[in-house]
């Protein structure tokens, strides 16, 4: 049962601010001595990370779509020590997929609803005035069963520019409860997937601590705080068993790989499994006494040259799976391939435990949300086995030789080619897995 109250940060669309505003407040608050729970609305496998560094407390998914309810309340649990959890929403506050299926769409707003957190709009007032109070009154609107904490303006150019839309805002009744002038050097650096990863930011805790002095010069902390709301949020206390896919597990994780989600880790090692990283990057052979190695997704096209020349990380992966299991998710999947095409048009010799190739010259823009039935079993799920997960990349296929791991569809049930694939004891899957399907 959680007890903290909480807050969603969301906003009419992608690119407006929040993760800035989401980090200074987590900040801000952990500055103030308040235990700060941070959640991702959504499958987005960057952001936490971001979050952990900035309350210093590990940050978790929650995901209408890929998880039950039962799933959703165990990882909210996390936030019973907390004084206030603050989420982070994903794209606009209601956008999500188009047809619910078997879960919920997705949306920030039906995570909210159903954990009774307030949203806090942030509005980039950029370009518009008063205009901006029509905005933030049609998301209040949209879904009267949500309730709607007020908004923080973004990139404000003047006071008198801030005049204007407070009295917008007033005139809708919509309580302001901080406003952000403009500046140009608190953005994220970003790449081809978004913000780069955490522990590739130059200089993450400064950037941090600046968001944190920027948002509490510009909001008002206590007024955002006293908004908080959830805790007679209904929620059920109904455990989830977890069968880890094996005792001992070899993960890389380096900058090549570490798109993981926390939910899963901590659930295998809740269960007794223990997890041994090595670096495939450092040419780290995975642990020979590991029972499965996993390779999670991550930029191999980014360091495919070194990769392909990580002769001891190679050779360690080709003795394991000799006898024991190995799967990849996404970059993961790329590198146990048979090779990798960079942007520039050059191939670079992968594992070669499976025959995959994939081009990152060949750009595809693949997104979406997946429900995959698995042919094989694959990471201790047995054949027949339903599991949710998210695909997010730019790679194309040019070879996919092996046989096909699961039956994969989008969230509208429509046909994915992106199957996976398997060869012996290896297996791959462009979808990152969440959690198992219940129905």
């Amino acid at each position: 049962m959680m007890n903290a109250p909480g807050l969603m940060i969301s906003a009419p669309a992608s690119g407006t601010g929040k993760t800035t505003v989401m980090l200074g407040l987590l900040r801000a608050f952990a500055d103030m001595g308040l235990n700060v729970q941070p959640f991702k609305s959504g499958p987005d496998y960057i952001d936490p990370a971001f979050h952990r560094a900035a309350a210093r407390r590990p940050s978790f998914n929650l995901d209408t779509w890929s998880m039950h309810d039962a799933l959703i309340s165990n990882i909210s649990a996390r936030a019973a020590d907390a004084d206030i959890v603050i989420a982070e929403g994903s794209m606009g506050l209601y956008d999500g997929v188009a047809s619910a299926g078997e879960s919920g769409r997705g949306t920030s707003a039906e995570l909210a609803a159903r954990m009774g957190w307030p949203v806090l709009l942030v509005v980039d007032a950029g370009g518009q005035a008063q205009s901006a109070a029509a905005v933030a009154l049609g998301f209040r609107q949209y879904a009267p069963d949500i309730k709607f904490a007020g908004v923080i303006l973004n990139r404000v150019a003047s006071p008198r520019h801030e005049r204007l839309i407070r009295l917008g805002m007033e005139q809708v009744d919509i309580p302001v409860l901080g406003v952000l002038p403009r500046r140009g050097d608190l953005a994220l650096p970003e790449r081809h997937l978004g913000l780069i990863q955490a522990v590739e930011h130059p200089d993450l805790e400064a950037a941090v601590a600046t968001y944190a002095e920027f948002l509490a010069e510009h909001t008002d902390l206590a007024a955002i705080r006293a908004a908080a709301d959830g805790k007679s949020a209904s929620q059920t206390t109904e455990s989830v068993p977890t069968k880890p896919p094996a005792q001992r597990i070899a993960m890389a994780r380096d900058e090549a790989f570490s798109f993981t989600y926390p939910h899963v880790l901590e659930s295998w090692r809740g269960a007794g499994a223990e997890i041994l990283s090595f670096s495939p990057l450092a040419d780290e052979a995975p642990d020979s006494t590991a029972d499965l190695v996993w390779l999670p997704g991550g930029y191999p096209e980014l360091h495919a040259g070194r990769l392909a020349a990580a002769g001891n990380f190679r050779q360690g992966l080709r003795q394991h799976a000799k006898t024991r299991p190995v799967h990849g998710e996404c970059g993961g999947y790329m590198a146990l391939g048979q090779a990798l095409i960079d942007k520039e048009g050059n191939r670079h010799e992968m594992a070669g435990l499976l025959g995959l190739v994939t081009s990152y010259e060949k750009r595809k823009f693949n997104l979406g949300y997946r429900l995959a039935q698995l042919k094989q079993p694959m990471l201790g799920f047995d054949t027949g086995t339903r599991l949710r997960g998210h695909e997010f990349h730019y790679s194309t296929i040019i070879d996919q030789p092996d046989s096909p791991l699961a039956d994969v569809v989008d969230a509208d049930g429509n046909a994915v080619a992106q199957s996976g694939s398997w060869r012996g004891h290896v297996s791959g899957t462009f979808f990152h897995f969440i959690a198992e399907a219940t129905v």
